[in-house]
């Protein structure tokens, strides 16, 4: 299950947007105390396959949101961002960046700038003491820890000119050396700009020019997190009815998993019967064995065939054996790259 971290400077509405996502209720991080919640992934297609399969369980991917404290000047430089803050966002897998534009004395670009700044002195504080603790193993004849000390001054150099780590070039093993610290200008980011009630297709363009000055691949949303938060208790489809009134045509939560899957490289594969259908993360490129590893662990290692048949094929088709008469089901062995919406059904022996 993957990490979101929100984060956003005081009074940005970050907490309302984390309740629009989660219907979690909950009020304002502070004290360095953050709010947490895990909430299914929508999926229309588990539903789906669950009324073809009159499956007893519909089982849905999830995401966990972890809401922080705000991050007010001097956070990042050591003044206000608490170890349980910075711990929180570190252990996230991604970020939302929220910021302000509604109000006469909104300034987005700016309040996103702040933010990005705070981020960046954190990372320089960290990787600046990397630094110094590797320069230390240097003097004793580690020549892993030179190569160590050239990466984390590079680094260094990178956040220097005002740009994010993520905006840089960096191969396997320097990633590798950087999952030790957890950069945060390191993370994909979605910059979430919370608007007004009826302002979120007009600012579309905007959340996405500000997103390109983050990383080249941030994404931009507009949100009118109010707004969403206050539908979240009511039937799903009232809270459409009335979020199509005022222009919004998806809610958060879906924009804000597509583009954090898409970030991340994950796509979906799903698996269907009598006792449950589910939907299942997988990293994008994954091959069929370490899907079934996603599954059971047992089914990785005593992998045999994967029987796969897409989704729309096997909705089209009626039922698993109608596909498969129909010749839609296709064996599969251990170098098979999954797709997305890939149903599929894995044969083990352990």
């Amino acid at each position: 299950m993957k990490q979101v971290g929100i984060a956003g400077a005081p009074y940005s509405g970050k907490t309302t947007f984390f309740n629009a996502l989660t219907h979690a209720g909950a009020s304002s991080a502070g004290g360095g105390k953050a709010n947490l919640a895990i909430v299914p992934v929508p999926d229309e297609r588990v539903d789906v396959l669950s009324r073809l399969h009159a499956s007893r369980k519909s089982v849905y991917a999830q995401l966990k949101f972890v809401d922080v404290a705000g991050l007010a000047k001097g956070s990042g430089a050591g003044e206000g961002l608490s170890g349980q803050t910075l711990g929180a966002l570190r252990e996230a897998d991604a970020l939302a960046v929220v910021v302000r534009a509604y109000g006469g004395d909104a300034d987005p670009a700016a309040e996103l700038a702040d933010l990005m700044l705070e981020l960046t002195l954190a990372d320089l504080g960290s990787l600046s003491a990397a630094a110094d603790k590797a320069s230390r193993k240097v003097r004793t004849g580690d020549k892993k820890a030179a190569a160590e000390v050239a990466l984390l001054e590079r680094a260094k150099a990178v956040l220097d000119s005002g740009r994010t780590l993520r905006s840089e070039a960096w191969d396997d093993d320097e990633l590798t050396v950087f999952r030790n610290f957890a950069p945060l200008t390191l993370k994909p980011a979605v910059v979430v700009l919370n608007v007004d009630d009826e302002g979120a297709a007009a600012a579309a363009d905007q959340a996405k020019a500000l997103a390109a000055t983050v990383h080249p691949d941030a994404e931009g949303l507009a949100v009118p997190a109010r707004l969403e938060a206050e539908v979240g208790g009511m039937p799903p489809e009232e809270a459409a009815e009335l979020l199509a009134e005022f222009g919004v045509t998806t809610g958060a939560l879906p924009l804000v998993v597509e583009s954090a899957y898409r970030m991340l490289g994950l796509l979906t594969f799903l698996t269907a019967g009598e006792d449950e259908s589910r939907a299942w993360e997988v990293r994008r490129g994954a091959k069929a064995p370490e899907a079934a590893g996603a599954i059971h662990s047992d089914l990785q290692r005593g992998f045999i065939r994967a029987e796969v048949v897409g989704y729309d094929d096997l909705v089209g088709a009626g039922s698993w054996d109608a596909a498969k008469a129909a010749g839609r089901l296709r064996v599969e062995g251990k170098d098979y790259v999954v797709a997305e919406g890939d149903v599929m059904n894995i044969r083990f022996a352990v």
